[in-house]
């Protein structure tokens, strides 16, 4: 079954410069569009397409309280905000207020496509450049081991490793369980264990809260 898609943006050349990639797709299909917020608001809650591709600068109403009313409307529909905004505000901003996943608009067709899969799948994306921006490189980053250890759970003096940071850095930029043990040479299992570790240490229950508590806490910004 394909995946239903709306786009939002006051920008029609860029709503369907969107649609006609997402076309090349065989498992995407756009269900509707909109060109201001509150047509956002109102079309999204009727048609409740899977994914909404969402601007965050609109007429009428911005995309964060697009966001927080479907939010608040308990509406089903997986959001990645899609904007030129790269500021750390904006992120957690909108991860907080229900937003799956974050990208710039100079976003590649195939990360696009990408994303959109793993958020409909219920996993936070954030646009990969971004995401090395938070947390450099993940294979042997120099200073790793000292911004592990400024990761810790205050109440029981528990501290993230640098194995469990190169696993943290790992899922923020979307990749899956198999994906990353393939990048750190792990079995799929201690991924899951490494993340469970991480999700106690930081007192989250997944990952998109584990991504906002980073972000919240200033423990690594964006530049």
């Amino acid at each position: 079954m394909a995946i239903k898609i709306m786009i939002a943006d006051d920008h029609a050349l860029l709503r369907q410069g969107i649609k006609r990639v997402l076309n090349f797709e065989d498992d995407l299909e756009v269900v509707g569009e909109a060109e201001d917020g509150q047509e956002t608001l109102a079309r999204t809650l009727m048609l409740q397409p899977d994914v909404l591709l969402l601007d965050l600068n609109m007429p009428g109403m911005s995309g964060l309280e697009v966001t927080k009313q479907l939010k608040a409307a308990n509406c089903p529909t997986k959001i990645i905000a899609l904007t030129i905004h790269d500021s750390d505000n904006y992120v957690l901003e909108m991860l907080k207020n229900g937003a799956l996943g974050y990208l710039l608009k100079d976003v590649e067709p195939q990360v696009l496509v990408k994303a959109i899969h793993t958020v409909n799948e219920g996993t936070a994306y954030i646009y990969p450049k971004l995401a090395e921006r938070i947390f450099g490189d993940i294979n042997g980053s120099e200073d790793m081991e000292a911004r592990a250890r400024e990761i810790w759970d205050e109440g029981k003096g528990e501290r993230i490793t640098a194995k469990e940071m190169d696993v943290l850095g790992c899922m923020v930029k979307g990749m899956s369980n198999q994906d990353i043990g393939k990048a750190l040479g792990l079995s799929e299992k201690t991924v899951k264990n490494h993340l469970s570790s991480i999700f106690h240490k930081l007192k989250v229950t997944d990952r998109t809260q584990a991504l906002i508590y980073v972000l919240k806490h200033k423990i690594v910004t964006l530049e």
